[in-house]
């Protein structure tokens, strides 16, 4: 599923258009994108939490050289899914 299909399916669930779906898909994404860029945790009761992890400084290597390489500290946005979504997924 795509954002089309996402906007398609939630604008026939909530009977709203699709241009006002896709409005407020929008707003979504960019308030938790937001909250994300600030450092902040986004909990979604039912469905997961959205927050930010630092990646620590490392050294790696190359694949096709072999040569060690630095790997520069960063943050990276991660998604842990609650207990209801897990088990809906796994068919429980």
């Amino acid at each position: 599923m795509n954002k089309s299909d996402l906007i398609a399916a939630t604008s026939q669930s909530a009977g709203l258009s699709k241009r006002d779906t896709e409005r407020v898909v929008n707003a979504v994404m960019d308030a938790i994108t937001g909250a994300l860029a600030q450092g902040q945790r986004v909990q979604l009761s039912g469905f997961g939490i959205f927050e930010v992890k630092r990646r620590q400084a490392r050294v790696g290597r190359n694949p096709n050289t072999q040569e060690a390489m630095n790997i520069a500290a960063t943050k990276v946005p991660t998604f842990r899914p609650s207990k209801a979504l897990r088990e809906t997924v796994a068919g429980k």
